[in-house]
């Protein structure tokens, strides 16, 4: 089965379209036809029979995509399922995720990357892309089949939620991968130095005698999968990076013409170590939540480019499992739903990031490095549409969350921001 398209015309009228892939932002309408863009821009009259979405007052742009989300099927569906993971998506502005392979069975062959596609198929909300892992089991010992996974639909290859600890081995598949024109995606972090840690190494650590996981348990893997990447050629796609060294890396990296990229979450431009205090085990994700000179540095890499993109690295967990002490509960928030209104309150309203820059980096950005349809509203894309009010006002309740995972640290936080219709395949799949 296919991903469903929308069988009637649908006309996005009047909203202001901002669209960083045309260089874009001008007030105007878009009318999706059989899956894809038919016209964008200008007044546009409205063809017989077709459905209207008014967006006066909103922005319109390109579907949302997320390279960084774990879905948890198939294994632990009683805390996600593809289909879940799809609504929760769509109802944060997301037409498009990426699911990493930590699944049970682990997605390292082309059977289970079928299968996860075909649930999200299935689901028909929002475009389900999978990642293949890097090695056999994530053991970090043996190549997985690249080639066959690529060829069952697997856009990137990530050992997520383990580093690939064998420089040898990272080396062969950013080798591999490069003759797939295919990212690889790196969790950087240095066991030996992270090891037994629940939170960032520092005064806070210190105060809830924690152990901590020191900024250079990142940097270490960071700077070492660049270089190999240099060697290669290969494209390293650096995840979720939560140090101001990091940052400094990477742009040292970009100003080499070095082939490496890298994403920030939601989480770690607004949030610090702080929100730890008193053992919230729902402020505990890996890598942690750092110091607010780290926030403020990963802040301005979004703002210079340094930082390709943002994401959410959405990781459902039953409400048990983080009622645990907070050394023993597991790592990881669900994200999908305030990932919007996160980066509109933290980047856009204090004036880090521009409106334009939000798009690039939650939508056109995430098509072009990662090599997915979207990201584009030019005529002949796919019609994945996300309408959103920059300046709708709510306050998170996990209660209302379309996905089966509550484990968030914004519970009763007020944010300004939050999408409003998700469009994919021509067709309206949510309405706030």
């Amino acid at each position: 089965m296919a991903h469903p398209i929308g069988t009637r015309d649908l006309l996005i009228k009047g909203g202001r379209i901002i669209d960083p892939s045309q260089g874009l932002d001008a007030v105007g309408d878009v009318l999706l036809r059989h899956g894809v863009v038919e016209a964008c821009g200008g007044m546009l009259g409205t063809p017989d029979g077709a459905d209207v979405i008014d967006a006066t007052g909103l922005v319109v742009a390109p579907g949302f995509i997320d390279v960084h989300v774990h879905l948890r099927e198939p294994g632990r569906e009683d805390v996600e399922t593809v289909a879940s993971g799809a609504h929760s998506a769509v109802a944060g502005g997301i037409t498009a995720v990426c699911a990493m392979p930590n699944t049970k069975p682990v997605t390292d062959n082309q059977a289970v990357v079928g299968f996860v596609k075909r649930q999200g198929e299935n689901a028909g909300l929002a475009r389900v892309y999978p990642y293949g892992a890097i090695s056999v089991g994530q053991k970090g010992e043996t190549l997985a089949e690249i080639a066959e996974m690529v060829s069952a639909g697997a856009v990137a290859f990530s050992d997520d939620g383990k580093p690939v600890e064998s420089a040898q081995l990272m080396r062969t598949a950013l080798e591999y991968a490069r003759a797939f024109n295919v990212p690889i995606a790196e969790h950087c972090e240095d066991m030996t130095l992270a090891h037994g840690g629940s939170m960032n190494e520092g005064i806070m650590s210190a105060k809830l005698g924690l152990k901590g996981i020191p900024a250079e348990a990142e940097e270490i893997y960071v700077i070492r999968d660049i270089l190999l990447a240099k060697r290669t050629g290969g494209h390293i796609h650096l995840c979720h990076l939560s140090t101001k060294g990091s940052v400094e890396l990477v742009r040292w990296g970009k100003e080499r013409g070095i082939n490496v990229t890298a994403e920030v979450c939601s989480h770690h431009i607004s949030l610090t170590e702080d929100a730890v205090d008193g053992y919230n085990t729902n402020a505990k994700m890996n890598p942690p939540l750092r110091t607010a000179e780290d926030v403020e540095a990963l802040q301005q890499g979004v703002a210079d480019g340094t930082i390709d993109l943002l994401v959410t690295d959405h990781a459902p967990h039953h409400y048990d499992e983080k009622e645990r002490e907070f050394a023993d509960a597991p790592n990881g928030i669900v994200g999908l739903e305030t990932a919007l209104a996160v980066n509109t309150t933290y980047l856009l309203h204090r004036g880090i990031i521009t409106l334009s820059q939000l798009v690039d980096a939650m939508s056109c950005k995430q098509a072009k490095i990662f090599r997915l349809p979207g990201g584009s509203l030019a005529r002949g894309s796919l019609a994945d549409v996300t309408v959103f009010d920059p300046a709708r006002s709510w306050t998170c309740d996990p209660t209302r969350f379309k996905s089966k995972g509550r484990n968030t640290p914004y519970a009763g936080h007020a944010f300004t921001g939050q999408a409003v219709h998700t469009v994919v395949g021509g067709r309206l799949v949510y309405s706030a």
